[in-house]
């Protein structure tokens, strides 16, 4: 069941058992649940209750005035009760019979409020809220959320630019360029200045990135997200949001036929509908057979025509060998797509992609990279590692030499932990 659990349900299962530790309580209750839907504060189900004006604080008082805080913090897994797996399974049947495929923070929401008996329905109503008012107000979120047609496209102002479907099935990268969770692109100037001249052609507007595995084809596409955050792109690219489809989230669980192709015409449909979606496919070759059953059609038959009509603006990406053995048999699909090559970095240009990136694993890994090793590492990846392509190579080296010499820092030398389990046995003596 879990596997259909979307980021932020998964988010609020974390959450849940982070409140149980606050409070000290051993399991995870129904109240836990309810506390983690409303701390995640991004999905359908947090809007809801906060537009009913339920806020985390006034059920965390109500939970400590109702149960009260343990004594002693829980170690190790904390588990959950048999009304709160009967939540979950009850999200799955509110998921099935709205017609979705996943579930949501909403789905989890409506699980409680069917349950009904637990801890969490209590709350809600001490704090004054209808569980049927509480329901209702999540079904008429969920239908302002994926009943835009009627809506001019694009969001309205004010609404929140997320995307049910686009969010299961893919990641927003102008969403993580505003975070700041996307790593810098250094030297790549001219792909991303490529990809935004195609993407501003009127036809055949789709740039597909080829190169071989390693060499940075992501990269160019999160550099042109960082550019759109920035504002440094055309008029015609701004205030555009690009996704990274995950083709392997839209065929997983596909058991029947039709499944496929009903999730993939849910996304198009999306795209359709906002205006602004620009999509990002990596490994694109992928699409040739994709979701294909037997009597079914398969993803590259369905795009087809959104690329024809130029309702969908794609960037792809895939390696020569692929591009050659999937992409240009089909001249249909190879001629909506413009060709970029992306060249393996040379030496110099790798040092200065290693110095841009240096931060990111100096933080990670806790410790300091000198340009030393980062000239030794770009050196020895191209003379040493042949089956491999910079900067990829070069970047696993560096990080495998940050990791390596964490663990062996965090490692207690065997005084150390001679001496402690020393410690331990006095305790241990003391308590019996």
């Amino acid at each position: 069941m879990f596997e259909r659990f979307t980021d932020r349900a998964r988010r609020v299962v974390v959450l849940a058992q982070e409140e149980a530790r606050m409070l000290n309580h051993n399991y995870i209750g129904t109240e836990h649940i309810l506390l983690g839907l409303i701390h995640e504060g991004e999905g359908v189900a947090a809007k809801g209750l906060e537009s009913l004006g339920i806020s985390l604080e006034g059920v965390r008082s109500q939970v400590e005035e109702i149960i009260g805080q343990g004594q002693q913090a829980p170690s190790g897994h904390i588990p959950f009760t048999p009304r709160a797996k009967k939540v979950l399974e009850l999200s799955l049947r509110e998921a099935l019979q709205l017609g979705h495929n996943y579930i949501g923070t909403e789905h989890i929401l409506l699980g409680l409020i069917r349950e009904g008996e637990g801890v969490a329905a209590q709350v809600l109503v001490k704090l004054g809220a209808d569980l049927n008012r509480v329901r209702q107000q999540v079904i008429q979120l969920l239908s302002g959320y994926q009943g835009k047609e009627a809506v001019a496209s694009g969001p309205a102002e004010g609404t929140p630019s997320t995307s049910l479907v686009l969010d299961q099935f893919g990641r927003n990268l102008t969403s993580a360029a505003r975070e700041g969770k996307l790593d810098p692109v250094i030297g790549r100037e001219k792909e991303i200045e490529r990809v935004m001249q195609i993407l501003s052609r009127r036809t055949k507007n789709n740039p597909v990135l080829i190169g071989e595995p390693g060499v940075g084809k992501t990269a160019v596409v999160e550099g042109l997200a960082q550019a759109i955050i920035k504002g440094d792109v055309p008029e015609t690219l701004k205030d555009k949001q690009l996704y990274s489809l995950d083709l392997g989230a839209l065929v997983a669980g596909s058991r029947y036929r039709g499944d496929f192709e009903e999730r993939l015409k849910k996304v198009l449909k999306e795209i359709r509908t906002r205006g602004d979606i620009i999509l990002f496919i990596d490994e694109i070759h992928t699409l040739v057979g994709a979701g294909a059953a037997e009597g079914a059609i398969d993803a590259a038959s369905i795009l087809k025509p959104m690329l024809a009509r130029g309702e969908l603006q794609t960037i792809g990406a895939t390696t020569l060998d692929e591009y050659r053995k999937h992409l240009e048999k089909d001249a249909a699909l190879e001629r909506r797509f413009q060709p970029i090559q992306v060249a393996e970095p040379s030496l110099t240009h790798t040092i200065e992609i290693l110095k841009g990136l240096r931060d990111r694993y100096e933080s990670h890994h806790k410790v300091s990279i000198n340009d030393d090793a980062i000239v030794a590492a770009a050196t020895l990846a191209d003379r040493y590692i042949s089956d491999r392509f910079l900067p990829d190579k070069a970047i696993d080296l560096l990080d495998e030499a940050g990791s390596r010499l964490r663990i062996r820092r965090m490692t207690a030398p065997p005084e150390l932990r001679a001496f402690d389990d020393k410690i331990a046995e006095v305790r241990k003596e003391k308590e019996s």
